[in-house]
């Protein structure tokens, strides 16, 4: 028995200015009779099998991934980009110029080669009827076109030693970050004879089995179904169907294990191990490195594309930003950039100047949790002011006394500190929200810092006005919750309230079924504080002013003069005695304002005028309410957001990355922006990823639905993954270890992504929606792509109206420029997406009597793949069931997942029986609607004298219906057949599915511009039980997706749940009821 315990040391040489490394994070090995090739710092190596210094053969921008070493161990293969996409590319071990072997806009990954070493395996989407599943592929012998094999689903596999048998996995949850999974997309391992299309399903389990390896009547392959539920290596025997546990890995999974004459190299904790198929152990393989580590060196970057947060000056004159964890001082118009913090390693986060403009606030965690820093903008010194043991918190909200700060928590708790004394006061706590709720959330003071105001949740899950009085410490609400009311703000002279309400209801109807939503229905409200306060509109009368014999000989302008100086006096009195709130009726005092009801938010209130976002139109405006002149007018379209400044003189507008200070007038225009390109940082890459990594961490533990981490050592699993964090040498490395961290929470929808990683160029494609098919030494176009009729957006460029080429035409040229029949056909449209082409045709293969076609070309085909994929169903329903029955695709439950039922449901909803195919659903929304849509019942019928008698509701469908699903069927896919289930609607045919509804509702981007999603909520039944996460929604009649059939191009599940539908319509159809005879009244 081995158990590795997976630690990472680093040790350095300096070596004429480059460094020997005693190396790990190994990626994607592979190991030949002599060798061993991997993936480092994103290039490919290769070293001796027993070890030592490694040579670098790759070393193009992007991630150059899954080395293979050819039969002979002379060359290898890999997937790299070095023309704009992710091809298959060859290399000789001695090194030289790689060797492309595919072009197309898809990413093609290197699987294993064929043994005749010859042709190179790889997987790629680029025919499949949706973009979930991959297919093989091997690169061609005579051409440059590749030969599909025929597996309906293939992700990772390996020959047989005479090519005649392939071990593959239809699914992989390598790339997932979700530890001791058992739902239904764990992989399971087939064998097929490539012959016969015969296939198996062999060491089944609901464990997850990938990377299959055969080497003669025995199949190595890596699983986590041991105790210890990590990936460890195992074989099964072919003969005795016996499996057998060969590594014991119980710190650290092992990873992507691949076989070569002798071994199966490995990694595991950053660290490469040989397991030798003879002697049956492992032992690790040191390797050093001689690198520049050139992604480990400080250096100085320009920030204006990490910006984060905007926060102008009182005067106006600054704007503080936050950008990669900085926060930086830029002058609105003349001056020098000042990056203030100068801290790479430690995130600030939410600036906020003070309104005096002596202090700046914001959020550090230099003290290894997020802190209030007050930074003295005079002596420049800092002072930290809460020293809270966890958590995140969001936006900071001065008082106009600069004395106090409202702020909130991740946790909904509404907090008050007072400056001086550090002492932090909980005001409220939210019942519900996300982190985009607590992102956005605001409060607004009144002039004399006594009072605050915001939106406050209650029972009715409304949001309620709610004040709160400094003085006595005590919160009020104002607003009963029958309506929502949010935004509010208070008006300068503190007279009144300003809010949004939702009180129109103006319904908008569905053009297809008769149902209504009301959108537009927020509305601008006034509420006077006290009862002696008229209404900002009261009636209004105009009266002759008669001058008083005093002021007979006075000017206008002594008079004018006289009058001011009697408003500051006025002023001067009101600020003396503050805010003043009547309680008693206060909601009966509300006034709803004149503008039109849309969708506003954002208020704030200047000289007379209420301010607020409206994007109700088409563009984003900023727009005020003039309360003297009553009217409504336009400040600037096109921005994302606004702040105004603490004197009311100013805004700021931001739109993306620009910014620019304008006025609180009519017409205003962005056209002179703040320079934001001098905002500069030096970036220390291992002092950024440490913060980053346990910024990743924080998150987790702040945010999870469940506070006890599903049980797990959360601090365990911090001090287990950092040593690693300490060995990356790349972006690509730190993500790799994210993943593997919150992996260990086992929940869906944990995921990491982006970062600054060193990307390389992307190439577009342009592309005909067709198949090729090499032939007489030119490229014949074997089947252009149809798409369907019921969809006329969609369509290969070939199928348009007037274009003359057909299936059998030769494809001799493109713009005047013969194909190359060494390449891909792909090859002659690269650069060419969406852009008018000249094609050189034939139905024989020669250039005499060929004709030239102009078509436009597409920039991918996965639409139209997927709707001829949908088309060939929905054409086997209609033809097996003697168009009885209608079949619905639903892709997801998103936005187009929606539109897809609709528009199907919209097209079949009359047919006596309705097939729901689910299978392959990414999710989205929780698919409560949709199951409406397909549970609605008749209450009424309507009968007339003429036509046919129709029922109420007018669109449903009332006959029998069933749902097809799988293991790919997941989030929103899993939620669609749950609730169809429960709805009673009818059978689930097919597999179980993916089992994930522990959702996602956003969280803080890491300072890098990188993510790490946080599972924030769960779902659980009505009867109190928690989703079966981790294990799917069973299925009433189980088929699996069998490769022998599908192979030949038979769908079983789809055959089944035909049989199914028809049973069904033969014993439970639906017969619309006859009314009773016509009566004499």
């Amino acid at each position: 028995m081995q158990k590795f315990i997976c630690s990472v040391l680093f040790l350095s040489l300096s070596i004429a200015g480059f460094a020997q490394i005693d190396a790990r994070m190994f990626r994607y090995p592979d190991v030949s009779d002599s060798q061993i090739t991997f993936s480092y710092a994103g290039d490919i190596w290769i070293v001796s099998k027993n070890g030592g210094t490694a040579t670098k053969l790759s070393s193009p921008a992007g991630e150059e991934i899954m080395p293979k070493f050819s039969p002979d161990g002379k060359t290898i293969a890999y997937s790299g980009n070095y023309g704009g996409n992710i091809d298959v590319y060859t290399i000789p071990v001695t090194g030289g110029i790689p060797h492309r072997l595919t072009w197309h806009g898809y990413s093609d990954r290197v699987v294993d080669w064929h043994p005749n070493g010859k042709q190179v395996l790889f997987a790629s989407r680029r025919e499949s009827g949706k973009n979930r599943w991959n297919q093989f592929y091997l690169t061609g012998t005579e051409s440059g076109l590749p030969q599909k094999l025929p597996l309906a689903y293939a992700e990772f596999g390996s020959y047989s030693a005479d090519g005649k048998t392939i071990a593959f996995t239809d699914k992989s949850r390598l790339f997932r970050t979700w530890k001791r999974y058992l739902g239904g997309m764990a992989p399971d391992i087939w064998i097929m004879n490539l012959e016969t299309k015969k296939a198996e399903k062999i060491a089944v389990s609901d464990a997850n089995d990938e990377l299959p390896m055969i080497k003669g009547d025995k199949v190595y392959f890596l699983s986590d179904r041991g105790t210890a539920k990590r990936a460890n290596l195992w074989v099964y025997d072919r003969n005795t169907k016996a499996v057998k546990q060969l590594t014991h890995c119980s710190d650290y999974d092992v990873h992507f294990p691949s076989m070569g004459p002798d071994d199966i190299v490995y990694e595991a904790g950053g660290k490469l191990y040989l397991y030798n198929l003879s002697t049956a152990t492992s032992h690790e393989v040191k390797v050093n490195l001689v690198s520049d580590q050139l992604a480990m060196i400080p250096k100085t970057e320009t920030v204006t594309g990490s910006i984060s947060n905007y926060y102008i000056s009182h005067d106006a004159k600054r704007v503080a930003v936050e950008a990669r964890g900085e926060i930086f001082s830029v002058p609105t118009e003349h001056g020098y950039t000042a990056n203030l913090t100068q801290t790479s390693g430690v995130a600030e986060r939410y600036p906020a100047w003070s309104p005096n403009g002596k202090y700046m606030a914001y959020w550090s965690d230099k003290s290894g949790e997020y802190q209030l820093v007050l930074r003295n903008m005079e002596d420049e010194t800092e002072e930290t002011l809460t020293h809270f043991s966890e958590g995140y918190r969001y936006n900071i909200m001065w008082s106009p006394d600069s004395k106090k700060i409202v702020f909130i928590e991740q946790d909904l708790e509404i907090k008050l500190l007072f400056v001086d004394s550090k002492e932090v006061v909980v005001v409220d706590s939210l019942n519900s929200g996300n982190h985009y709720r607590t992102a956005n959330f605001s409060v607004n003071w009144d002039k004399n810092s006594e009072w605050f105001t915001w939106s406050a949740d209650c029972k009715t899950q409304n949001s309620v006005i709610a004040v709160y009085n400094i003085k006595k410490r005590e919160k009020h609400i104002l607003t009963s919750g029958f309506y929502d009311d949010s935004n509010p703000v208070f008006s300068a002279d503190g007279k009144y309230l300003f809010f949004t309400t939702n009180r129109n209801f103006s319904p908008e109807y569905s053009d297809f079924q008769g149902t209504w939503i009301y959108a537009k229905s927020t509305m601008l409200a006034a509420l006077p504080l006290t009862k002696k306060v008229k209404s900002p509109l009261s009636f209004r009368n105009d009266e002759v002013e008669i001058t008083k014999e005093k002021d007979k000989d006075k000017t206008d302008e002594a008079k004018e003069k006289e009058k001011k100086k009697e408003e500051k006096k006025e002023a001067k009195k009101e600020k003396k005695k503050g805010t003043q709130i009547d309680f008693d009726g206060i909601e009966e005092r509300i006034v709803l304002l004149p503008p039109q009801p849309g969708d506003y938010g954002s208020l704030e209130t200047v000289d007379g005028k209420v301010l607020y976002m409206n994007s109700s139109d088409d563009e984003k405006a900023l727009k005020y309410y003039d309360l003297k002149a009553r009217e409504e007018k336009t400040i600037i379209k096109g921005i994302s957001g606004y702040m105004l400044a603490a004197n009311g003189k100013k805004i700021l507008a931001v739109k993306g990355t620009k910014a620019a200070v304008i006025s609180p007038a009519p017409n205003q225009k962005m056209s002179e922006t703040i320079n934001l390109k001098d905002m500069q940082m030096t970036v220390n890459p291992k002092a950024e990823w440490e913060q980053i990594f346990r910024d990743a961490w924080r998150l987790e533990r702040d945010f999870f639905y469940d506070k006890n981490m599903h049980g797990v050592d959360w601090q365990g699993v911090y001090d287990q993954y950092l040593p690693l964090v300490k060995q990356c040498v790349t972006r690509w490395d730190l993500n790799f270890v994210l993943g593997e961290m919150i992996g260990e929470m086992s929940s869906s929808h944990t995921y990491k992504f982006g970062g600054d990683c060193e990307y390389a160029r992307s190439l577009n494609i342009g592309y005909l929606g067709v198949n090729y098919k090499f032939a007489n030494g030119h490229y014949k176009i074997a089947h252009i792509v149809n798409g369907s009729p019921w969809d006329a957006k969609t369509r290969s460029p070939l199928n348009a109206p007037g274009v003359d080429v057909k299936e059998g035409d030769y494809l001799l040229a493109v713009n005047g420029v013969p194909v190359n029949v060494s390449k891909s056909p792909f090859a002659a449209f690269e650069n060419m997406a969406n852009k008018s082409v000249e094609l050189l045709v034939n139905d024989k293969p020669e250039k005499k009597g060929a004709r030239k076609v102009v078509v436009k070309t597409i920039r991918n085909e996965y639409r139209l793949r997927n709707l001829e994929w949908i088309e060939s169903k929905r054409k086997r329903v209609e033809e097996a069931t003697d168009g009885k029955v209608g079949y619905i695709y639903v892709p997801n439950t998103g936005i187009d997942g929606q539109n897809e039922l609709l528009r199907q449901f919209m097209g079949q909803w009359t047919k006596p029986a309705l097939i729901i195919d689910e299978r392959w659903n990414s999710g989205g929304q929780i698919p409560d609607r949709f199951i409406e849509l397909l549970n609605r019942k008749p209450y009424t019928y309507l009968a007339g004298r003429t036509g046919v008698d129709s029922p109420v509701p007018y669109v449903g469908h009332f006959g029998p219906k069933v749902m097809m699903m799988n293991g790919w069927s997941g989030s929103g896919g899993d939620a669609f057949p749950d609730f169809f289930r429960k709805a009673g609607l009818g059978e689930l045919i097919g597999t179980r599915t993916w089992g994930g509804l522990i959702g996602i509702s956003g969280a803080p981007q890491l300072i890098d511009g990188g993510r790490v999603t946080v599972p924030t909520f769960r779902l659980y039944d009505p009867d109190g039980k928690w989703f079966r996460e981790g294990h799917g929604v069973d299925p009433d009649i189980k088929v699996d997706e069998d490769a022998g059939q599908l192979a030949k191009g038979i769908d079983p599940q789809l055959e089944k749940t035909i049989e199914v539908i028809l049973e069904k319509l033969e014993t439970k159809p639906f017969v619309k009821p006859p009314h009773a005879p016509y009566e004499k009244r």
